[in-house]
């Protein structure tokens, strides 16, 4: 089910209202960001965090951490395949630690094992932008190793048309807009999530 991002408040919110709105939902399993690198993952999944009162997580960044290296230098010194191991066991680690938002790498998703732990254990979803908005947003970035060749928008692109039929079996998505803030992608991300009431209520 695919939703567009409308942000149901306008303004900025006073630090009660906003201690208040994240004492508003009850969070029953974890959020799992998923989608192209450039969707918004982190920045979309912290807001959300903060708006429903639960923990943000961010698995490259602990895999980062627990190896001491970015993920450029694990790729170039131990392979793309080492490193989806990696992210398979920290993704369940941090799914069987508690309910919170997750983001995930843009790889994570592809993998079948990946898709039936979160299936199982939390809710996906994705963060659905098109291809001229993740190139923007990516192009001046040197953080992303798979993007570390002679055409990156042609190598982007080739990744984003592998990936997109496998990002749609993700169980909610929603819409992504070069003029939407982040505080609109988060509203909608909400609005999704509130049409399972086995992830998230108000209360």
């Amino acid at each position: 089910m695919a939703f567009s991002a409308r942000s149901r408040h306008s303004g900025k919110k006073s630090e009660f209202e906003q201690v208040d709105a994240a004492l508003a939902f009850n969070v029953k399993k974890s959020i799992v960001m998923v989608g192209m690198m450039g969707a918004g993952k982190s920045a979309v999944g912290q807001a959300l965090a903060a708006r429903l009162g639960v923990a943000f997580m961010d698995s490259d960044e602990e895999i980062v951490r627990a190896a001491n290296m970015s993920i450029a230098e694990i790729f170039e010194r131990d392979g793309e395949a080492f490193f989806r191991d990696r992210e398979t066991e920290v993704i369940g680690r941090l799914l069987d630690t508690q309910r919170a938002v997750l983001s995930t790498g843009g790889g994570a998703f592809m993998s079948d094992r990946n898709r039936v732990m979160i299936s199982e254990r939390g809710v996906s979803v994705w963060l659905k932008a098109d291809l001229e908005l993740l190139w923007n947003r990516v192009r001046h970035k040197d953080t992303r190793p798979l993007l570390r060749t002679p055409d990156p928008k042609a190598t982007l692109r080739e990744i984003y048309d592998a990936r997109v039929p496998t990002y749609a079996k993700a169980d909610l998505s929603v819409d992504a807009d070069p003029d939407y803030s982040i505080e609109d992608m988060c509203e909608a991300v909400v609005t999704a999530l509130l049409t399972r009431p086995d992830v998230l209520e108000e209360v």
